[in-house]
């Protein structure tokens, strides 16, 4: 086990070399979770609505 300013120089060597995104980047990839997210939300939506309609179909003509 290091000694603590070892570890402490070693770590921040290590959190130099991360290579943080653009806010371009950042904003992109934020905008395509959050349409990814709608587009999913709406198809399990419709799908929902598809098996309710068809069990009430069901459930009506033979209850």
């Amino acid at each position: 086990m290091a000694n603590p300013v070892e570890f402490v120089n070693q770590t921040r060597a290590e959190v130099g070399k991360v290579v943080w995104p653009t806010r371009r980047e950042v904003v992109l990839t934020t905008a395509m979770v959050l349409a990814l997210a709608a587009l999913a939300a709406v198809f399990f939506s419709l799908v929902d609505l598809l098996i309710r309609s068809g069990l009430t179909g069901i459930l009506t003509v033979f209850g």
